[in-house]
């Protein structure tokens, strides 16, 4: 079985002409924002913002491109992504745990979702569609969101747990 594609992540510059930071990684795992045109470094929250998304998924299985025969299911995830927060906010990478029926754990880390890196202003959402196979008919996906604020402020957003499972047949 093919795991999940993903891009690998890593500290480097990223710059959509907002949002120019350099993440650098500190001590105890802890990675800290540099604002590039202040060359500061953003480590404490605003407490007068909030910074919220709020997230939903559709799942389906995808009986045409799945093989049972093989253990291989496959099934699609429809996500959308709502800024329900008071500042605008970029989603930068994504964090995935899979796990199918007999435990077995994949996670999946990359930078984006589906190649984009979304800026979403208060009230705006971002929705896009995508897929993963799996060697059991029923299972689960959970994670979160990385996300840096207009104000250098990073959070993490939980990605509820989910279940991927085939449709219920009545005999």
């Amino acid at each position: 079985m093919t795991p999940p594609y993903c891009l690998a992540w890593c500290g480097n510059f990223v710059c959509n002409g907002l949002l120019p930071y350099i993440y650098e990684q500190g001590s105890a795992g802890t990675t800290y924002i540099r604002n590039k045109k202040q060359g500061n470094l953003q480590r404490k929250r605003n407490q007068m913002a909030s910074y919220e998304f709020t997230v939903t998924i559709n799942t389906q299985y995808l009986e045409e491109q799945s093989d049972p025969a093989r253990s291989n299911y496959v099934f699609a995830y429809a996500v959308t992504i709502k800024n329900t927060g008071q500042v605008a906010a970029q989603l930068i990478s994504r964090h995935w745990l899979i796990t199918d029926a007999n435990n077995h754990v994949q996670e999946v880390r990359g930078l984006g979702v589906v190649g984009n890196q979304p800026l979403l202003q208060p009230g705006e959402q971002y929705e896009y569609t995508s897929g993963m196979s799996m060697a059991t008919p029923q299972g689960s996906m959970t994670g979160e969101y990385f996300c840096v604020a207009e104000d250098g402020e990073q959070f993490e957003v939980k990605i509820p747990e989910f279940v991927l499972s085939l449709p219920r047949t009545l005999h």
